[in-house]
């Protein structure tokens, strides 16, 4: 048993745990290389914290990144996780090193308003967060697996359609993650299951990369290396490869168009920071090793793991999504234009989500032209005729940027299966990623709320508290209207962003404390490393929150964060005082 705060949570420490422990010191007595050779074997535990990461926000992410930024942000990604890695690290190192639970370490010796808001954080994100899982696993059930059944074509109310797949998802989640404890066959071999059907589709994409790779012209390697470099103008400019569009756009509404693309490209490279590691993952992780009964002795092995099993399947995976998705999507319009001497006629009609899409681009255009008093005095009539009067260039500008759902973002998949297989494919794979994560959402949740009341992780309350994520069932009725289901992981992937500080400052503040790790804590240069890197990946957090309060919230979001603040160091420094007085 470990003591954890005041309670206690029994560890699975074993004889495997003990020959693990021995193999990690006989090889640091043998030098670096003999070191590094152990923890090669026993890599782990980062592989599975990459399979949650690898879920249907990482994947929408980097969809999105590759249909607005092309290329050039292919180094968003692997700059977050490496931010996020250095704060896992930083609370393994925590938590291994004194064997406590941090939940009731952070609220007795640093600050209990940020113990308390790291758990209420991460339930909030995990209730949140269910929201697109459950809209991604029902667009593709809908368009991708099942269209003839369930979609937008089929004899049956589309309300109807989503419940009915909304409820299944839920049932075979709820079954999976109430037994998850009980060891049973069916539900590791269900797990297998889950984990093939996210490789398919990772691999599938890597595929795609390969195949354009060997074919002459689809690929510039020199652009995809370049697009690694990191560029921040990216958060106030355009990608370049907009130029061209946007210079045959009046100019008088260029500035409208910069302005859309700047607002889709921030919030998309917000949310693909944010999916990289959420603040669920942190409170995850340390009571995970500690469960499984590792103690100081695994502080090396946890880094090193969390460098390697974490890092290269996340950097391998979103980085061919990101190149597959930007050859197929950026700068291409998703309507097809006749340019003929009216500029006005189409060629076909677009799917539903499309010409949604296309048209709430096109409306702001005319909004912008007319201003806003007048449009709203326009009928449906006239707002329709004043789109069909818009210029082809600002047409294309407005088919270039709307949102793609899971039906058109299956096509990236066309090099590689063919489009009719690749929806197949596709509708798997995102299927698997969504259900795995709703479940890992489930069984996070249980255990939150079972630290926050003080209680060990099983019975009523745990399963109270796993079945909450289960509101997410709502995700595909919050987002209707035609609008593109798979973009609702960008939104919510913001919130979680303007939680992602609370976890890091945390455990800034908890590596520094001496009281909770005594002769652990790092000292001298080391100490120095530390902190510097925490302090780069905490800042990169917290622009990522403010710029997520502001565009959303302006003001009130950055009050909201103000007051939290204010509130923690009022209880600091009241606690201060109490221990002086």
């Amino acid at each position: 048993m470990k003591h954890t705060g005041g309670r206690t949570v029994s560890s699975q420490s074993s004889p495997n745990v003990d020959r693990e422990r021995q193999l990690i010191l006989d090889a640091k007595s043998k030098g670096k290389g003999a070191t590094l050779g152990a923890y090669a074997r026993l890599s782990g535990p980062g592989w599975l914290q990459s399979a949650i990461t690898l879920g249907g926000g990482s994947l929408a992410s980097s969809l999105y990144l590759g249909v607005l930024g092309g290329f050039a942000l292919l180094w968003l990604q692997p700059i977050a996780m490496i931010m996020g890695i250095i704060m896992l690290s930083a609370i393994s190192y925590v938590a291994l090193s004194t064997g406590e639970g941090p939940f009731q370490a952070i609220n007795k010796h640093v600050n209990p308003v940020l113990g308390w808001g790291w758990a209420i954080a991460t339930l909030m994100a995990n209730l949140v967060w269910s929201l697109p899982q459950f809209s991604l696993g029902t667009a593709a059930i809908r368009q991708n697996l099942l269209p003839n059944v369930f979609g937008p074509n089929a004899n049956i109310d589309g309300n109807t359609a989503n419940m009915i797949v909304g409820l299944s998802i839920l049932a075979i989640c709820i079954t999976v993650a109430w037994f998850y404890n009980s060891g049973g066959v069916g539900v590791k071999v269900f797990n297998i299951l889950l984990k093939l059907m996210v490789g398919v589709i990772i691999l599938c994409f890597f595929g795609v990369v390969v195949r354009m790779s060997f074919e002459g012209g689809l690929l510039d390697w020199g652009k995809i290396f370049g697009g690694f470099v990191p560029d921040l103008s990216l958060l106030m400019s355009p990608a370049k490869t907009f130029d061209p569009l946007i210079s045959e756009v009046g100019p008088d509404f260029q500035k409208f168009w910069t302005d859309t693309i700047i607002s889709q490209q921030r919030d998309v490279m917000i949310s693909a920071a944010a999916t990289a590691v959420g603040i669920n993952m942190t409170f995850l992780l340390p009571y995970s090793m500690l469960n499984r009964g590792w103690d100081k002795d695994f502080r090396g092995l946890a880094i090193f793991d969390l460098s390697t099993g974490l890092f290269v399947p996340f950097l391998l995976a979103t980085s061919c999504v990101v190149i597959a998705s930007a050859s197929q999507f950026h700068t291409k319009s998703a309507i097809e234009f006749a340019i003929e001497s009216t500029d006005e006629a189409e060629v076909a009609a677009p799917p539903k989500n499309i010409a949604a899409g296309f048209e709430k681009l096109a409306l702001a255009r005319v909004k912008t032209e007319v201003g806003a008093e007048a449009f709203d005095e326009l009928t449906d009539e006239q707002k329709a005729e004043k789109v069909k009067a818009l210029p082809i260039a600002d047409k294309r500008m407005a088919a270039v940027l709307v949102k793609r759902d899971a039906f058109n973002l299956a096509n990236s998949l066309g090099p590689l299966t063919g489009d009719a297989f690749a929806h197949y494919v596709f509708g798997i794979g995102v299927v698997g990623m969504a259900i795995s994560s709703i479940i890992i959402l489930m069984l996070i949740n249980g255990f939150v709320v079972c630290e926050m009341l003080g209680l060990p992780s099983k019975g009523l309350p745990y399963r109270i508290g796993m079945l909450m994520p289960g509101i997410g069932i709502l995700g595909p009725f919050i987002w209707t209207g035609g609008k593109a289901q798979f973009w609702l992981a960008v939104p919510t992937s913001m919130f979680g962003a303007v939680l992602l500080p609370i976890a890091y400052f945390t455990f800034y503040m908890l590596m520094n404390e001496k009281k909770v790790l005594g002769d652990a804590m790092p000292k001298g240069g080391r100490r120095v490393f530390w902190n510097v890197l925490m302090a780069i990946a905490a800042g990169f957090a917290t622009l990522g929150c403010i710029w997520s309060l502001w565009s959303k919230l302006q003001w009130t979001g950055i009050g909201v964060a103000a007051g939290f603040l204010v509130l923690a160091l009022v209880v600091q420094f009241t606690r201060k005082k109490g221990e002086t007085a």
